[in-house]
């Protein structure tokens, strides 16, 4: 019975060595293969009846860290995030182009400078303005070119994310039918082992998407949600992610969480049991390639858009506004008279007033034809205030008793036909004036409608659809009529006709462009609610482009950092994780004295089993 033990018991090491050799074989084959992990034969002790213990190998283990996984594939989604990041700036600082090249915004705008310039130096001769009216076509072409280039970007990241959410729920469905294919199989069973690498490859694939975080869940299955708890797979129950793009962008194409104002994708996520969440409005995405682009398509170029048509509001403006400033009234009750004639929609009547906090307040009243659009929304501490109000019938009792109403008791409003007057009641009234568009190229003053919205003149004007800055960097153009008619550069009257030689006119709009001051919106990402960025439009621009270079510097410099850390941890996980040429071969050489050894164990036995048998006969 002893003979026959030991014999069955080398028997089963022999059988153990085999399988182990199938394992260490496995791994060195796969020694190259995206996500496999590597495995060791399990092992147990088997009682044999008698004297000593037989061995059984009940499966493989797979030898991973858990917790450096779960570490690495958070990394994963912020340097997902910190590349597409850093790979959309980048592309943004291409559409600036080289600072100082050709046909960049700022020496499109020196440009035209220069030839302002060079007009009042001439005493307007015909090539002079000729050059000019090329140059401002040059800028606006520039403007539009730019702003092109941002709705590009837009639409491509739109797309981006449409392609995406697509991955996304490949990965989701294949983790949820992998879970499904696992139920009922041991966990060192070698098909679950191929089973788990597969579905820990579709869960790594999905770490760059977005952020993910996984639980274990009962028998060998895995519940994945985001880090905010929206459930992506439950069990074998997988969650459908939906996204509906219109198609490319426009600057007007923003986000809004009302559906019915909405013009970009919107990507929502239906769970199993039929519930559909907004996973934009609730923010359920925080990192990974498609929270970068939504953050992307929503917000950084959104504001890169935002800076180019403020330049454009900004040079349409200076050349073509003229402010007027109020009568003083003496009082008491103090303050002033201004005149609303020849205000169109957009213009303003401007207020300085001293609240009795001693706390100085810019408010400017604007005339808002399109009652869809009224009240205006002011940002907390909007400064200057807005009050919306349709002035295009004149100071009615209506809009007085409106603007009373939005101002009061500060100040009060009285007047009538085209005559407002603003005096002090609980707050001090210390400046009034109105601002107008020039419509006429000849109305007898040097302001200018240089640039034009299309074939309408720029005025700001607010409607339901939003501000008329909204993409004007795509629609601005030099004013047709102005064309036709080039010897308006510098002829701004005709009764009496503007002087030969007279540079009036090319000398304000030249000292507009390079010195005048002006403030502009805290949209922009320069200056504040409260405290607008002001200086003339070359330090806007050098601002805004500054900041657009230094935010793609630094997504570079973290994309950089992000890169090392994820390749720090894929080298700790690999390091547990991944098959070792060197250690598979030790393997091999211990396998092989085993196997000898348990051969030689077999040999043994059949001798002392044939010397038994010799003995007996």
């Amino acid at each position: 019975m002893g003979l026959s033990s030991a014999l069955s018991i080398a028997m089963s090491g022999l059988s153990a060595n085999q399988a182990a050799l199938s394992i260490v074989s496995g791994n060195v084959a796969n020694a190259n293969t995206p996500g496999y992990v590597v495995q060791t034969p399990n092992q147990i002790e088997v009682s044999s009846g008698g004297s000593g213990n037989s061995v059984q190998v009940t499966g493989v283990n797979r030898q991973l860290d858990l917790y450096v996984q779960s570490q690495l594939r958070t990394e994963t989604a912020g340097g997902a995030y910190a590349d597409q990041t850093a790979n959309i700036l980048g592309q943004l600082q291409d559409v600036y182009g080289t600072p100082g090249g050709a046909g960049t915004l700022e020496t499109s705008y020196s440009n035209f400078t220069t030839a302002l310039q060079a007009l009042s130096t001439s005493q307007g001769s015909t090539s002079a303005q000729t050059t000019a009216l090329a140059a401002a076509q040059s800028l606006a072409q520039s403007l539009n070119q730019t702003s092109q280039g941002i709705q590009s970007l837009r639409s491509n990241v739109e797309q981006d994310i449409s392609s995406s959410v697509t991955e996304a729920n490949t990965d989701i469905k294949q983790i949820a039918s992998i879970n499904q294919q696992l139920q009922g199989l041991s966990a060192t069973d070698p098909a679950a082992a191929t089973l788990m690498d597969q579905r820990d490859n579709a869960i790594n694939d999905l770490s760059t998407l977005m952020d993910v975080h996984v639980s274990t869940g009962t028998g060998n299955e895995v519940n994945v949600s985001t880090t905010s708890g929206m459930q992506l797979v439950s069990g074998s129950l997988a969650s459908t992610m939906n996204f509906s793009s219109p198609g490319s962008l426009t600057a007007n194409s923003l986000y809004s969480t009302n559906p019915s104002q909405n013009g970009v994708g919107s990507l929502t996520i239906q769970l199993p049991n039929g519930a559909s969440y907004d996973m934009v409005a609730n923010n359920t995405i925080t990192s990974g390639k498609i929270a970068a682009d939504l953050k992307l398509r929503d917000q950084t170029l959104v504001q890169a858009q935002t800076q180019v048509d403020q330049l454009a509001a900004s040079m349409s403006s200076a050349l073509s506004n003229t402010t007027t400033a109020g009568t003083a009234i003496t009082g008491p009750p103090s303050g002033f008279s201004v005149s609303t004639s020849n205000m169109l929609a957009g213009n303003t009547i401007n207020l300085t007033v001293t609240n009795g906090a001693n706390t100085q307040q810019q408010i400017s009243i604007v005339n808002v034809t399109d009652p869809t659009a009224l009240p205006l929304q002011n940002a907390a501490n909007a400064n200057p205030k807005l009050v919306g109000a349709d002035l295009s019938n004149g100071i009615t009792p209506a809009v007085l008793a409106q603007l009373n109403q939005a101002l009061g008791p500060s100040v009060t409003f009285s007047g009538s036909g085209t005559t407002l007057n603003v005096v002090t009641d609980a707050a001090t009234v210390n400046a009034a004036s109105t601002t107008t568009t020039a419509s006429s190229l000849t109305s007898g003053s040097p302001q200018l409608a240089v640039f034009t919205d299309g074939n309408s003149l720029y005025t700001g004007a607010i409607t339901s659809s939003g501000s008329q800055m909204t993409g004007l960097a795509g629609r601005i153009t030099v004013n047709s009529a102005l064309l036709s008619n080039p010897q308006d550069l510098s002829v701004y009257s005709t009764s009496p006709v503007t002087p030969a030689g007279d540079t009036t006119r090319s000398d304000f709009l030249y000292s507009q462009l390079t010195s005048g001051s002006f403030s502009y919106s805290p949209q922009t990402g320069l200056g504040s609610n409260s405290s607008p960025f002001t200086g003339t439009i070359t330090n806007y621009m050098q601002q805004f482009l500054s900041q657009q270079a230094n935010a793609s510097t630094t997504a570079t410099q973290l994309q950089q950092g992000q890169d090392v850390v994820v390749s720090n941890l894929q080298q700790k996980f690999n390091s547990v994780a991944g098959v070792s040429i060197d250690t598979e071969m030790s393997n091999l050489i211990a396998l092989q004295n085993s196997y000898a050894a348990n051969a030689h164990v077999m040999s043994v036995v059949q001798s002392m089993m044939n010397s038994l048998l010799q003995a007996q006969t």
